[in-house]
């Protein structure tokens, strides 16, 4: 009888994962994926109506999670909050973008879309991984990119200058970390059809370009970066850290 290989384990039961961005869109499907995998979530948005509602939805379907109402650029609520709990999965999937011409960029936008995507981004991050240095446990931490960190964009030199940051930023702090067992990843999606974006999709230039430029044919839907975040957060991806898991359609292959 030989030894086979055991499957490495899906299951998230007993630990506890922080979602930001967590009200819709990416961050809600985040939030969902880890709960259905057995993660007591820590959900955290600005709007509080949204957020109550999404968190009762996935409480209604028997998963834990709780609400927190916090501004991810508020670095001092966010450290204080993520040194009261047990992180063993971050999940950023709060942004921002305001696209315009290079040319006629604001430089309010310029500063508004750098402290989410950016500043905001790298300080959940380390107040993510002291944590779980403080318990002297592994974790995963992952980070909601997005294609454009990889490829420029029209109008989207600003939101594009901020993901390729997040990328880097990522890369050096999976080195840093990784003798701690903290794992650091980003994914990258393609446009994904969310209330946020749907005025893009109401463009027929902007919809056509799109499409054309997605090999498989079509624009992403929620669940489509829900496998992916499962993936990076279970013992699926053991090792894997300081990458990037695209779910583009195939935009970058070019």
């Amino acid at each position: 009888m030989i030894d086979l290989p055991k499957m490495p384990s899906s299951s998230l039961k007993g630990k506890t994962a922080l979602v930001t961005g967590a009200s819709s869109g990416l961050g809600q499907g985040a939030a969902v994926a880890l709960a259905q995998a057995g993660a007591h979530v820590l959900c955290i948005a600005r709007g509080k109506d949204r957020l109550e509602a999404s968190v009762a939805a996935m409480q209604a379907n028997g998963w834990s999670a709780e609400a927190h109402f916090l501004d991810i650029i508020d670095t001092d609520a966010m450290d204080a909050f993520c040194a009261a709990q047990e992180i063993d999965v971050l999940v950023n999937a709060a942004g921002s973008a305001r696209h315009s011409a290079a040319i006629d960029t604001q430089r309010e936008d310029y500063d508004r879309v750098m402290e989410i995507n950016t500043r905001a981004a790298y300080f959940v991050s380390t107040a993510a991984a002291k944590n779980m240095m403080r318990r002297n446990v592994g974790g995963s931490i992952i980070h909601i990119s997005s294609q454009m960190a990889h490829v420029g964009g029209i109008d989207r030199a600003v939101y594009c200058a901020s993901k390729f940051a997040v990328e880097g930023m990522v890369k050096a702090m999976a080195i840093e970390w990784g003798k701690q067992g903290i794992r650091v990843n980003t994914i990258c999606p393609t446009f994904i059809r969310t209330p946020l974006n749907e005025v893009t999709f109401q463009n027929p230039e902007r919809r056509a370009w799109i499409e054309e430029k997605i090999k498989l044919g079509r624009a992403g839907q929620v669940p489509d970066i829900m496998g992916a975040v499962l993936f990076l957060a279970t013992d699926l991806s053991s090792l894997v850290t300081g990458s990037s898991v695209m779910v583009d359609g195939g935009w970058t292959a070019d």
